[in-house]
């Protein structure tokens, strides 16, 4: 059993503990999310459209939204940046090349390309790409008007119920790191600085699902907790 449980272990990714109740917030987050999306983008079109009023990767950005709000890859400017620069990549790659299979791939490169030279990385946005190659008639009939619709509406209709949602349920969004408070230690030899996180960042030389001063934080809130435990209770007698 110890190999069998050891293979499921590093299969198995590393996870912040959640609690039951963070996990049915996020759910219902996805729920109206998508629903109201939906809703609204048919009542647009009308029930007897041709045209898609829900892209599949909406169900992608609802996860990024709903269930890692804090993440740099769900805040507002990722998700709208890096749909409309996917879409616009993924247009122009279908209507030049083409070769389906090469145009989806070099769509996916060139929007990942450009979403991190902007700094809108959203991987929901690679599907969104893709949509465009292989979309059908009825997407490729639209052209660049695929950008606004049906990626522009889904994209502001999903970000407006993320904001409605989010903020109520006790999820800052779009998320705003509080500034990481200094651990004090003796004579300042010990602990991490602002300094040594931007080198070991620096050095790490990879995207992070997690943003740097949120990093900063929890990294300060353990040198916290480590110092408490290292000092142990504290009485009226020990001072």
């Amino acid at each position: 059993m110890r190999p069998v449980t050891s293979l499921l272990r590093r299969l198995l990714p590393e996870q912040a503990p959640v609690s039951p109740r963070e996990r049915v917030r996020a759910a219902c987050g996805t729920l109206a999310g998508l629903l109201v999306t939906g809703l609204v983008a048919r009542a647009a079109l009308g029930t007897g459209a041709e045209l898609p009023t829900l892209i599949a990767p909406m169900g992608a950005s609802a996860v990024v939204l709903f269930a890692v709000p804090s993440s740099p890859l769900a805040q507002s400017w990722s998700i709208v940046g890096g749909n409309l620069v996917a879409s616009l990549v993924g247009v122009t790659t279908a209507r030049f090349i083409h070769d389906p299979l090469m145009a989806a791939a070099l769509a996916g490169a060139g929007a990942i390309a450009v979403m991190i030279a902007l700094r809108c990385l959203h991987p929901p946005s690679g599907a969104v790409a893709l949509t465009a190659v292989p979309g059908g008639p009825a997407i490729h009939d639209l052209g660049y008007g695929f950008v606004l619709w049906p990626v522009g509406v889904n994209t502001a209709l999903i970000l407006g119920v993320a904001i409605l949602f989010n903020n109520p349920t006790g999820r800052s969004y779009p998320h705003v790191a509080q500034a990481a408070a200094a651990v004090p230690t003796p004579a300042g030899r010990f602990g991490l600085s602002s300094a040594d996180i931007d080198a070991a960042l620096e050095d790490y030389d990879q995207v992070l699902d997690i943003g740097r001063s949120h990093l900063e934080a929890l990294l300060r809130r353990a040198q916290l907790s480590a110092l408490m435990r290292r000092a142990g209770p504290t009485t009226c007698a020990s001072t």
